[in-house]
């Protein structure tokens, strides 16, 4: 298995510094860039490539959440993993609302950022323990979709009304493997297995009249596809 390609966004160059060699004390794990603020992350990653990006919340200029949600929009099949101060659950709410897939705080032991930035590669959504509980309480209060982006929601309508990848593609200006990646963020966050169920939740929850659907779905609604 190749290694799992870091980059750290942190403005201070003692946190990165440490980061890097925590991380890199594991064989899975290699750092291939830092930035010092967001928009040199954003930069860089619109030209190149990782696997996992580890954010600061509070930088100077650009902001943390705005990088995240910069680059949730622009580059997202990459994971994020918040690595911060703050321990509010409003913010790791805000967080995860806006792509991020993991929260860690800086009060955590060393070794659970570098379990983390393992963990989101492999698609799972760490939080560390001093703000699980809280978080949790809140979230259990909201619906799945509720969770999702402004710009995940719109894609995941798309889906529901039953446009394929490619069309869900050229609506909203997608390469065809991010629509792709789009349909499998967005059944995995939702807990839905196929088509017809992410029609019939949409449609369940007001988020689509049930006649609406078109493509696939609106046309056979007697005869609706699981795929």
């Amino acid at each position: 298995m190749s290694p799992v390609r870091v980059a750290l966004a942190d403005d201070h160059a003692v946190v990165r510094s440490g980061c890097r060699r925590l991380l890199e004390l594991d064989e899975n794990i290699r750092v291939v860039a830092e930035f010092a603020s967001g928009a040199e992350a954003c930069e860089w990653l619109d030209r190149r490539e990782a696997d996992v990006l580890v954010l600061d919340l509070s930088m100077s200029g650009m902001s943390g959440l705005e990088t995240l949600k910069y680059v949730h929009a622009h580059v997202p099949e990459l994971r994020v993993l918040i690595f911060t101060m703050h321990d509010a659950p409003h913010l790791v709410s805000q967080a995860l609302d806006s792509g991020a897939a993991g929260y860690v705080t800086k009060s955590s032991p060393p070794g659970l950022l570098t379990e983390a930035v393992l963990s989101v590669a492999e698609g799972g959504r760490p939080i560390s323990v001093d703000v699980l509980g809280d978080f949790e309480r809140m979230d259990s209060q909201r619906l799945p979709h509720a969770r999702l982006t402004k710009s995940e929601l719109a894609v995941f309508l798309s889906f529901a009304r039953g446009l394929s990848v490619e069309e869900v593609s050229s609506a909203h200006d997608l390469v065809f493997k991010t629509a792709a990646n789009y349909q499998a963020l967005l059944r995995r966050k939702l807990g839905l297995r196929n088509s017809l169920e992410m029609y019939r939740y949409a449609a369940q929850h007001g988020l689509i009249a049930p006649d609406e659907a078109n493509g696939p779905l609106g046309r056979a609604r007697g005869g609706l596809k699981s795929t």
